[in-house]
């Protein structure tokens, strides 16, 4: 799995964090996501699955190999 995000469409809600942390940070500043690890384990995959689809603002796109 490789991970990716759309900086500008976030709308910093801040659920991808809750939902994997090891993946996903936000900026002290404004809150924006952050991409720790675009290429996480496979034991974190579910749950950045479920990152992706709880998403408000659709910035996370998975890319299954």
């Amino acid at each position: 799995m490789k991970v990716e995000v759309d900086v500008p469409k976030c709308v910093a809600a801040g659920q991808c964090v809750l939902l994997a942390p090891e993946v996903f940070d936000q900026r002290d500043d404004d809150g924006m996501v952050v991409l720790l690890d675009e290429t996480p384990a496979p034991e974190l995959h579910d749950n950045v699955r479920e990152a992706a689809l709880v998403c408000p603002a659709a910035a996370i796109r998975l890319v299954e190999s």
